[in-house]
């Protein structure tokens, strides 16, 4: 047994499931809250449900027409979101059981289906548990990783659509009302997907090891497949949410906006109840199932990695379940800093919007830097070994606070970077707005510069973690320096998702047909909501890169590589082929959204010419047909850019074995950070220059307004560009460098058995 902790193995096993139970126990009560909000007029007692004075009469609208309006259109963009996602899940649950018979086939054949036990892979002295166990247990852990990274997205989905009725009628109380609805949603949806990942995690753990026992290598190996289900689901959700966001926004946008001048959300625009389903598919669904999968993998790479340390060696519990316990804080420290924002100090007025999410940032940075130094105290020995490609290098407790710390500040300084190039706050956008002047390709040629200078400062800051946790704790140090970005994950979700139920208030507010203040509101909140949709996106992508190279270092261990030799052949056609691979993807997913957005924008136009009376408003659109042209086409379009990230791999190992693949893999994560970065920047730019001059706030946007304007119109066709950009391409990448060093990770033993079919004939 190694050096005993402060924080004892019982202790440990109480304070995880605890803190995990605390964040759902805080969750449903910020729902409850919530839910105070009636969409109702009608009291059990029959008197009027709003307490509280509005501080405005609507003009010539009856209250109780208002919420009415309201709740049947929260009823009709519920109801587009559910259908979505059923019939995405119908197809995401055929894959999920394929995929976990392919692993169970693929692993179980290692050592010939044997059911004897065989020897362990880093400590031959000892025996390990049969590869066919590992097998099953592996494709369990898939399972388990899939439905909860589902069950994230869904959840998220269904308290978004709860709340943005809810949001726009707060806002006639006052921008503060409204704010703390929206962000208390949001942290519902991050508290929920924070605890249930740890939980389940935690769970999956202990259930296997009472199968396991002292294998610890053979457990930890199992659990990997938890990583892996939860980001292949995130990959089609992000992926098959992006396509139908976008297809609906750019058809709305494109022929409301440009071609016949009407409001985004007016409730003439076919596509509108489209667009509004997209929000929540896209940037909430997708979004949760994205993070979700970045936090299992990071845990499942750090977890492997210490299973063949001194930690797994010794049987060191608490140390073990270090990543957990960073976790576990984590929702403590979140759980305080979302007071700050909704109890300790109320937003008042629109100024005091964006510093309040900003502050969240902030504070949960600096107070989790206070819990990291804590538990690295109480739960690590003074001195342990971490495997380090073959051998065991020696790590002091505090070299290890420093790789987690590294992560979580550069996440912040990636976040702020990430603000500072795509809030109309800042000059960056601010040149964007005035290069409209000139025209839609002036526009174009602006927001591609600010995307490709935005990609800088992020991946200095990655490099700096990559290099102060590497040479402190080898590839454990980078894992736990990814967990260390993502230590803040519920407050980073709660801001996340507090800008797609903002959007969809605005939307509401609009076709609800309520008075120009409460859409102005309604307007900042979004805005906010932009800047800080971006920064999630900085933390996805940054964390992102750590951890596939923390699972790529965890591959190469596996696969019995010593060295990966960029001078050999294999591994530089590897390496030149995976950087290709971003760009494909990319390109899939564009054309996808195009091709998408052309069938709506015909649709549209469809409509709008053959309806009479639609333009005059004397008659309703038919938002069905344009919610079903969106469901058809990212359903369908989800397949291919999936297929193409999934058989990779596979096809890699199999056919080239594992030095290709480990060239496939670090090609991969070099190329696909910096297209992410850049992509989601650019669109994020564009989006919030054509808000700057809509909003028309300084004397320079005044001059480039108003809503109409040529410069208005050549912003609009700039945000069109952007958007599946910042909200397809760019965040599906950070997926696909994830996904595809996790499952050669997962498939490591058969690649390093079996693989390399070719060099062996020739």
């Amino acid at each position: 047994m190694g050096t005993p902790t402060i924080l004892s193995d019982l202790g440990t096993e109480i304070l995880i499931p605890i803190c995990a139970v605390i964040g759902i126990v805080f969750s449903l009560f910020q729902w409850f809250l919530v839910s105070k909000v009636k969409l109702s007029l009608e009291k059990p007692d029959g008197k009027n449900a709003f307490t509280e004075s509005l501080i405005e009469e609507e003009e010539g609208i009856n209250d109780h027409n208002v919420v009415q309006k309201c709740a049947e259109i929260q009823n009709a963009i519920s109801e587009g979101a559910t259908s979505f996602l059923f019939t995405e899940y119908q197809y995401v649950g055929v894959f999920m059981v394929a995929f976990a018979v392919l692993i169970f086939v693929f692993l179980g054949s290692v050592d010939g289906f044997s059911t004897s036990s065989q020897q362990c892979t880093y400590d031959i002295t000892k025996q390990c548990k049969p590869a066919l166990f590992t097998a099953i247990f592996t494709a369990i852990s898939f399972v388990l990783g899939s439905i909860t990274s589902v069950i994230s997205g869904f959840l998220g989905m269904k308290i978004a659509t709860y709340a943005n009725a809810r949001t726009t009628l707060e806002a006639r109380k006052g921008v503060g009302k409204a704010f703390i609805v929206a962000f208390r949603s949001g942290a519902v949806m991050g508290f929920l997907l924070a605890a249930n990942g740890l939980l389940v995690l935690y769970i999956t753990i202990n259930l296997f090891k009472i199968y396991y026992g002292d294998d610890w290598e053979g457990l930890f190996e199992a659990i990997t497949g938890y990583g892996l289900g939860g980001s292949s689901m995130a990959l089609f959700g992000r992926v098959a949410g992006g396509i139908y966001t976008k297809a609906a926004d750019v058809g709305a946008d494109l022929v409301g906006k440009v071609e016949r001048n009407i409001p985004e959300d007016d409730p003439r625009n076919p596509a509108v109840i489209a667009d509004n389903v997209g929000d929540n598919v896209g940037d909430i669904a997708g979004m949760g199932s994205d993070l979700f999968g970045s936090y299992a993998e990071s845990s499942c790479a750090a977890l492997v990695v210490a299973s063949i340390s001194s930690f797994g060696n010794n049987h060191e519990f608490t140390a073990m379940m270090y990543p957990l316990l960073i976790s576990s804080v984590g929702i403590l420290v979140c759980l305080l800093t979302t007071l700050f924002a909704t109890d300790f100090f109320e937003v008042k007025t629109v100024k005091e919007i964006e510093p309040a999410l900003k502050n969240q940032l902030i504070i949960s940075t600096v107070l989790m830097t206070i819990g990291i130094a804590l538990i690295s105290w109480i739960a690590l020995p003074y001195s342990f070994t971490i495997f380090n490609f073959g051998a065991q290098k020696e790590v002091k407790n505090w070299q290890l606070f420093l790789c987690v710390g590294v992560g979580l500040w550069a996440g912040l300084i990636i976040g702020f970077i990430t603000e500072y190039y795509t809030s109309n706050a800042y000059s960056p956008v601010q040149d964007v707005a005035d290069s409209c002047r000139t025209g839609a390709a002036t526009n174009i040629i602006f927001g591609l510069a600010l995307g490709y200078k935005s990609v800088i400062i992020p991946i200095f800051a990655i490099a700096v973690s990559i290099f102060v946790s590497f040479t402190f704790a080898a590839m454990y140090g980078v894992a736990v320096a990814a967990l260390g970005m993502l230590s803040t994950i519920a407050t980073g979700l709660a801001i996340d998702a507090y800008g797609p139920i903002s959007d969809n208030a605005g939307g509401i507010a609009e076709m609800a047909g309520m008075s120009h203040r409460i859409r102005e509101r309604t307007d900042a909140l979004d805005a906010a909501g932009n800047t800080t949709a971006a920064i999630g996106k900085g933390f996805a992508i940054g964390s992102a890169a750590l951890v596939s190279l923390a699972l790529f270092g965890a591959f190469v261990s596996r696969a019995e590589i010593t060295t990966v030799d960029v001078l050999t052949p294999k591994v530089f056609i590897g390496l030149i082929v995976g950087a290709m691979l971003p760009y494909w993807f990319s390109a899939m997913t564009m054309k996808s959204v195009g091709s998408a957005a052309l069938k709506m924008v015909e649709e549209v136009r469809r409509q709008f010419n053959t309806i009479p009376g639609l333009m005059e408003g004397t008659a309703k659109p038919d938002y069905a047909t344009c919610v079903k042209i969106s469901t058809d086409a990212s359903i369908k379009e989800m397949i291919p850019p999936g297929c193409l990230v999934m058989l990779t791999p596979l096809i890699v190992g199999i056919f080239f074995g594992v030095e290709t693949l480990s060239g496939v893999l670090a090609g991969s994560l070099v190329s696909g950070v910096q297209i992410a970065i850049s992509a989601s920047n650019t669109g994020g730019a564009w989006d919030n220059a054509k808000k700057y001059i809509e909003a028309g706030a300084s004397e320079h946007a005044r001059t480039l307004g108003p809503k109409g304007s040529d410069p208005h119109k050549a912003a609009v066709i700039g945000d069109t560009v952007g958007d599946p950009l910042k909200d397809t391409s760019g965040p599906s990448l950070n997926i696909l460098i994830k996904l595809m060093a996790v499952e050669s990770l997962v498939f490591a033993p058969f690649f390093a058995t079996h693989g390399g079919l070719l060099f062996k004939i020739f």
